[in-house]
């Protein structure tokens, strides 16, 4: 079966949790989970987060998880097994943007690097919206690839080689900059916007991270940049690596709101 544009596996997903464990925290922080809340998860992978989350509705509470790849709920449901938890921990296969529960029915909802693989984050939004309760919580947090940068003595590749990225790789790179707009579309109160900025200095965690070498290729095809352009950016980043001074940033944004 051919993956969609952007996709990403489990073992993937776990290894970014790692990296952006204290802003998955901070979307918990966000959200004002309580004891006996219903919270959602939407795009939930394989349970990286509702997992965790369970811990802090407990057992009065429910938490779901919703994602569009069935593979991912099968083995999210085999994580909440595990940590006998799948009394009030279920994993729903269902798209975004036609979220299958009632109006109201949450007390919180999340999406976590979610937008940048939609085609409509409009109707993705109206339905975390529409099924939070009055009062309830929406939380995003989501990357702006475009802000990506490599310190390299070849800045006219990388620049070449991050837009072709961050327009090609996803469905919409530029997600973390429009989370904001898209909240305050809906009148949600008390929104809050905070920067969620990730920082590598290790050159093989930070080309595994942004999946650039799944980038490469295809951007060679293109014509965007040569094979001979491509191994100059590679012998410069393997040489400040080499030299301990190896450095590599990207923007995510995280955004709340409190539904009136």
């Amino acid at each position: 079966m051919k993956k969609d544009k952007g996709y990403v596996d489990s073992e993937y997903l776990r290894f970014v949790a790692k990296i952006v464990a204290k802003y998955k925290q901070r979307t918990y922080t966000l959200m004002h989970i309580e004891l006996g809340h219903k919270v959602l998860d939407v795009g939930c992978g394989p349970g990286t987060d509702t997992i965790p989350i369970a811990q802090l509705t407990g057992a009065t509470g429910q938490v779901v998880g919703v994602d569009y790849d069935e593979k991912m709920i099968a083995e999210a449901d085999e994580q909440a097994e595990k940590a006998d938890i799948s009394q009030w921990v279920r994993h729903v296969h269902a798209d975004a943007s036609l979220l299958p529960f009632e109006p109201g029915y949450f007390d919180s909802v999340r999406s976590e690097r979610l937008f940048q693989h939609l085609k409509d984050q409009d109707k993705a939004m109206t339905e975390m919206v529409r099924v939070t309760k009055s009062g309830g919580w929406v939380v995003a947090l989501d990357t702006d690839w475009s802000t990506m940068s490599l310190d390299t003595t070849e800045i006219n590749i990388e620049q070449r080689l991050k837009r072709f990225h961050t327009e090609h790789r996803f469905h919409n790179g530029f997600a973390g900059r429009q989370l904001y707009r898209l909240f305050k579309k809906r009148n949600l109160a008390d929104i809050s916007v905070e920067m969620a900025p990730i920082l590598i200095t290790n050159y093989a965690i930070a080309w595994q991270i942004a999946a650039l070498h799944e980038t490469e290729q295809a951007a060679i095809t293109a014509g965007v940049i040569t094979s001979d352009e491509l191994d100059r950016l590679h012998k410069s980043l393997e040489q400040a690596d080499a030299d301990g001074v190896y450095f590599h940033c990207a923007n995510q944004v995280i955004v709340a709101g409190r539904k009136n």
